[in-house]
């Protein structure tokens, strides 16, 4: 039986991050276990992950590409381009962010790597877990643990009142024309097929004239099939962008919960839950990694100040309100969202609009921001809130995007 203080159920962005933070300070007489499937089916497969940050950061050397510049544009092409120095829009590959990590894991005694996928957390009765897993063998592995750490996803979602689903399918391309413009990131591009529930946008990263990751992103109540995704990537590049024909390096497809459900950062006595699975996912825009952060910084503080490590929500109460009001909204219809989104970049100066994102802005920012939106329908959704009933969710819980 393998024995350790502190188990990590996962090497996704959450943990992976929280054992580079137990890495970087270790506490003294802290031993720590990642743990994460053999290569396999049970393995995530690859991601891309953006956020927003000045420079430098802690994960720069992992950093594909970083930018200045943001652009939405409304379903008629008319665009709205904001400088957001001095934070840059950063893009991290998880190959890349897994790679760093691992070298500065390597340096550090106090963490162990174990290839095993975690089939079961049991509590015992001296409040320490169990858990039992399998290895790339297919031996049976017995962890013991004070603490565990677990960032799977969950195996069904909370009830809640809205249920949305942000779902999404990627090219990385080399274009036949040099339509892309380097220094900035195409955030929300609403010149595509707007469908009947929710909205839909292009999302481009450009890495240079002819290169780029391309997406194609719905808000709705369920996911496309592989043909639908590619369809509307091919028209989007190709009569939207002006690329002419693409080759197509990559791929990359998700789909994010999008729910008022509140977060369970705690499983059963010494099992927590980090990352998406904590509620690091803001409702309202799938982003994760940076919360991701601000959850396993303090995780970590608490451990080595010998507390009880229970991760901190990481989206404040009145975002997550003001998220559970914006999604019944657009799951209601009561108002457009690609017409929402695009005013709120014209309206909102962007390093405000980035906080309030970020739910790091103060109440007096927040009303600022709240006057720019459907005034009236959003009032009407804040007051039905607290008479609707919470349901499960009608969908298995889906993978992590940002």
């Amino acid at each position: 039986m393998l024995e350790t203080d502190i188990a990590i159920v996962g090497a996704g962005a959450a943990g992976l991050s929280l054992a580079h933070r137990l890495a970087a300070g270790p506490a003294a007489g802290v031993s720590v276990a990642l743990l994460a499937p053999p290569p396999g089916p049970l393995r995530a497969p690859r991601r891309t992950w953006c956020f927003w940050e000045p420079v430098p950061g802690r994960y720069d050397r992992a950093v594909a590409a970083s930018w200045e510049w943001l652009r939405v544009r409304d379903r008629h092409g008319a665009a709205v381009r904001r400088h957001i120095a001095p934070l840059r829009y950063k893009m991290i590959r998880s190959g890349d962010f897994e790679h760093l990590v691992g070298e500065e894991l390597g340096a550090c005694p106090a963490v162990r790597r174990v290839e095993a996928a975690v089939d079961t957390v049991t509590v015992l009765p001296d409040r320490t877990a169990l858990l039992l897993a399998t290895d790339g063998s297919g031996a049976r592995l017995p962890v013991r643990a004070r603490w565990v750490f677990d960032s799977r996803p969950p195996t069904a979602l909370p009830a809640a009142r809205t249920h949305l689903l942000q779902h999404f399918r990627g090219w990385f391309v080399h274009a036949q024309h040099p339509v892309f413009d380097p220094e900035t990131v195409e955030l929300m591009d609403f010149r595509t097929p707007q469908p009947a529930r929710g909205l839909s946008f292009g999302y481009v990263l450009p890495t240079g004239p002819r290169t780029a990751l391309v997406e194609y992103t719905e808000f709705g109540p369920a996911p496309l099939t592989r043909e639908a995704y590619d369809a509307a990537l091919h028209h989007y590049t190709r009569h939207v962008l002006g690329t002419g024909e693409v080759r197509v390096l990559a791929t990359e497809t998700g789909v994010i919960p999008m729910t008022d459900a509140p977060p369970v950062r705690q499983a059963a006595g010494p099992v927590f839950r980090i990352g998406t699975a904590g509620g690091a996912t803001r409702a309202s825009t799938g982003y994760t990694f940076a919360a991701i952060q601000r959850q396993t910084d303090a995780v970590a503080d608490a451990v080595r100040a010998g507390r009880r490590p229970l991760p901190p929500a990481p989206h404040p109460a009145r975002a997550r309100m003001m998220d559970a009001v914006l999604l019944r909204a657009l799951a209601t219809g009561r108002v457009d969202g690609a017409d929402l989104f695009f005013h709120l970049f014209r309206r909102v100066p962007a390093r405000r609009l980035l906080r309030f994102l970020d739910g790091r802005t103060r109440l007096a920012e927040d009303l600022a921001v709240g006057v720019r939106t459907p005034v009236l329908p959003m009032l009407r959704t804040a007051a039905e809130l607290p008479w609707l009933p919470r349901r499960p969710a009608p969908v298995p819980p889906p993978g992590v995007r940002r």
